[in-house]
């Protein structure tokens, strides 16, 4: 197979140049020195090419990766903070403030008992005193309020529910609290009584003059007598079971005065009413514990106001978990733990402040709502 040598030509080749023979222009030397000097310059015509760089494919950084997705994971969560914590959850006590109108309360009107000694008392002077009455003061400094700025009005059991309270000159004022040994029942609440957590736990107990009635150990003792009992409360129902003759008053005060003129024979309700007068008279009166199951809880009324509910309910919270908060402790040693000597073995109320469930009350990151 022939070739054709004059025609080959690759990238790395040169292209061959015919010699000339000797001839008379010049010598072999002198040939060679133009050969030479002729591919010095075609060497320097067409220098070889540069030879092409590899290019390396580019690397995955998988830390790099990691770092961006946590940094804009922590930026969504920021921002979800951020949105929940000026707009959206729930209510602040800012918020709870501005909606139950307190800004525009010049004082703090309360209804609550005037002749229940050890709960709620107005003396001759007109100072107020009792367990209700602390309870009412604790309320109230946690709104904001001066102890000057609370005001007292006393209230009937009926009108409870209807916040309607009456002042000296016996007339009609609404109150924006009740805290007036206002049990909490399902009836009431049905009846549409907003009511704040328990703050105290009471049983029902039996009064009577002291020797009148040898032993009251049960309602079923007291079967054929005359009882009085505060009309609209929950006391009526277990005398009523055991076919005693119930005499419904409109107030405590009047119960004590029918049994002291011999027309009742027993008085029966609240063990943290009754124990009061005990105390208050040791000699006049025997106090007897009758075993009735049902508890009684003491709650606030807060009228057609949730954000006044949800108010109350945070003092009661705070007072329950904070430990360094023993206004409620203090309240009971005064005015009922110190009552138990009087009162023999007949119960009173526990001791121990009623457990509440955390109101859900947003908390700003600069506040310390809840005092936990």
């Amino acid at each position: 197979m022939g070739s054709d040598r004059s025609g080959v030509a690759g990238r790395f080749t040169w292209p061959v140049r015919r010699r000339t023979p000797p001839g008379p222009e010049g010598t072999a030397e002198d040939i060679a020195v133009q050969d030479l000097a002729e591919r010095e310059a075609a060497e320097q015509r067409l220098p070889p090419p540069e030879p092409e760089p590899l290019i390396e494919p580019p690397r995955f950084n998988l830390a790099a990766f990691r770092l961006a997705a946590l940094g804009l994971a922590i930026v969504l969560a920021l921002g979800l903070a951020m949105v929940r914590l000026f707009v959206g959850g729930p209510p602040s006590v800012a918020d709870l403030r501005e909606q139950a109108g307190i800004a525009a309360w010049a004082e703090l009107p309360i209804g609550v008992k005037d002749d229940q000694p050890g709960l709620a008392l107005r003396d001759k002077d007109g100072r107020w005193s009792g367990f209700d009455v602390d309870i009412a003061y604790m309320i109230a400094e946690d709104l904001g309020f001066r102890r000057s700025e609370v005001k007292f009005y006393s209230i009937e059991s009926e009108d409870r529910p209807r916040m309607q309270a009456t002042n000296a000159e016996g007339e009609r004022v609404p109150v924006k609290l009740v805290i007036a040994s206002f049990s909490i029942t399902p009836t009431r609440i049905a009846d549409g009584v907003r009511f704040s957590a328990p703050y105290l736990y009471t049983e029902q107990s039996v009064l009577t003059m002291k020797g009148s009635i040898p032993k009251v150990s049960s309602i079923a003792d007291l079967r054929d007598k005359r009882v009085c009992s505060i009309s609209a409360s929950t006391s009526l129902d277990a005398p009523e079971e055991e076919d005693a003759v119930v005499v419904p008053r409109n107030r405590i005060s009047e119960c004590i005065a029918d049994l002291r003129a011999g027309r009742v024979q027993a008085v029966t309700t609240d063990a943290a009413i009754l124990a009061g007068f005990k105390h208050k008279f040791p000699d006049d009166f025997d106090h007897w514990d009758v075993g009735l199951d049902p508890t009684e809880r003491y709650g606030v009324n807060t009228g057609e106001n949730p954000a006044l509910q949800k108010l109350v309910d945070l003092t009661l919270y705070r007072s329950y978990t904070d430990p360094k908060d023993s206004r409620w402790e203090e309240a009971y040693d005064r005015n009922l733990q110190s009552e138990v000597d009087n009162n023999d073995k007949a119960p009173i109320a526990v001791a121990e402040q009623p457990r509440v469930v955390r109101p859900d009350i947003r908390e700003q990151p600069w506040e310390d709502v809840f005092g936990e």
